[in-house]
C-alpha cells in the first residue's frame, strides 16, 4: 500500500507549509486540497455561480480543469496561483466546501492523487474523510490571533492588501463555518497526532512532524 501522510488544521496554522517541507524531505507527492476548493471558487464566480447554488456547483467541480506544476496552479490552463491565495478565495473557499455534494464531487480527484513513493496531503478533512487509513495523520491547530498575525506577513510580502483586525475576525467566522458544516467538519481524526503551533517555529514544528514520520514508518524514509 501507498504510505499516506495527513495534516489537517484550521487556516493559518502552516500546514501548508509544513506539508511541502515533509513531502520535500521524503522526496513523496504533495496534495494541496484547499487550493483545490479556492480552485473551485475562482471557477464559480468567473462562470457567475453563486457559491450558495449547490445545484450550479456539482458540474463545475465534477468538469474542473486544474492542473498543479512547479508551485503554480493553474484553472483551464490559466495562471491563478496569486488569484487563489486572497483572503477573498479563501472565504469563497470555505463556502462551496460546506456543500456535501460538492465534497463529494472532489473526493475522487483527491484520491487519485496517491502515488509512488507516497503522499503528502493538507486540509481539514484529509485524515477522517479523504484518506481515513492513513497510517500517520497530523493535526495542526493555532491561536486566531496568531494565525492572524501569519497570514498578514504573507499577505504583506505578496504586496497585496491587509487588515490584521479584520483577518482575525474573518477566521474566527470561517473556524465556525468549517467546524459546523454538516459533512466533513474540521476536526482531528481520532488518531490524529495534535500539535499547536501557536508558540512554535516552522522549523520547531517539522522537527516535530518528523519526529513522527520515524515513530510511524519502521523503514527508514528520511
Amino acid at each position: 500500500m501507498i504510505p499516506v501522510i495527513t495534516i489537517d488544521g484550521p487556516s493559518g496554522t502552516g500546514k501548508g507549509t509544513i506539508m511541502s517541507l515533509v513531502a520535500e524531505r521524503l522526496g513523496w507527492h504533495s496534495l494541496d486540497s484547499g487550493a483545490l476548493y479556492r480552485v473551485l471558487g475562482v471557477a464559480a464566480r468567473r462562470r457567475g455561480v453563486a457559491l450558495e447554488d449547490a445545484e450550479a456547483l456539482v458540474p463545475i467541480a465534477e468538469t474542473l480543469s486544474v492542473r498543479f506544476s512547479a508551485g503554480r496552479v493553474y484553472l483551464d490552463e490559466s495562471d491563478v496561483s496569486t488569484e487563489i491565495r486572497t483572503e477573498e478565495a479563501g472565504m469563497c473557499a470555505s463556502k462551496v466546501a460546506a456543500h456535501p455534494r460538492v465534497r463529494a464531487a472532489l473526493l475522487d480527484w483527491q484520491r487519485r492523487m496517491v502515488r509512488e513513493p507516497g503522499l503528502v496531503a493538507d486540509g481539514r478533512d484529509m485524515g477522517t474523510v479523504v484518506f481515513p487509513g492513513a497510517p500517520l495523520k497530523i493535526f495542526l491547530d493555532a491561536s486566531p490571533e496568531v494565525r492572524a498575525e501569519r497570514r498578514y506577513k504573507q499577505l504583506k510580502e505578496k504586496g497585496l492588501d491587509a487588515n490584521l483586525a479584520q483577518l482575525v475576525v474573518d477566521i474566527r467566522e470561517r473556524d465556525e463555518r468549517d467546524r459546523n458544516r454538516p459533512v466533513a467538519p474540521l476536526r482531528p481524526a481520532e488518531d490524529a497526532v495534535f500539535v499547536d503551533s501557536t508558540s512554535m517555529s516552522v522549523a520547531e514544528v517539522l522537527d516535530r512532524v518528523l519526529e513522527e514520520v520515524r515513530r510511524v514508518f519502521p523503514e527508514p524514509v528520511l
